[in-house]
């Protein structure tokens, strides 16, 4: 997040307004939703993750056991299992 001057960014108009609620503090402003990305969207972590979700099915489906796919990717019992069942 970049910190912005209002004097630089606002009309003096819309800066005046402001100023009767909020002086010298720090303001966020957020994006309007429908322009708000998903979550790891931006980085690609979304992507990477379907990705390795996939594998995981995949490697299932091809006879790998969860205790297989447990030391191969990292993850719990639990955790394997809620991505097979979320594939279904």
């Amino acid at each position: 997040m970049n910190y912005k001057n209002g004097r630089d960014v606002l009309p003096p108009s819309l800066l005046l307004e402001l100023q009767k609620y909020i002086q010298g503090d720090l303001i966020y402003i957020p994006k309007p939703a429908n322009q708000r990305a998903s979550w790891g969207e931006v980085s690609g972590t979304r992507k990477l993750l379907a990705e390795r979700n996939s594998e995981i099915v995949k490697c299932y489906s091809n006879g790998a056991s969860v205790a297989e796919l447990e030391r191969q990717y990292h993850l719990s019992s639990e955790s394997i299992r809620k991505i097979i069942v979320k594939a279904r």
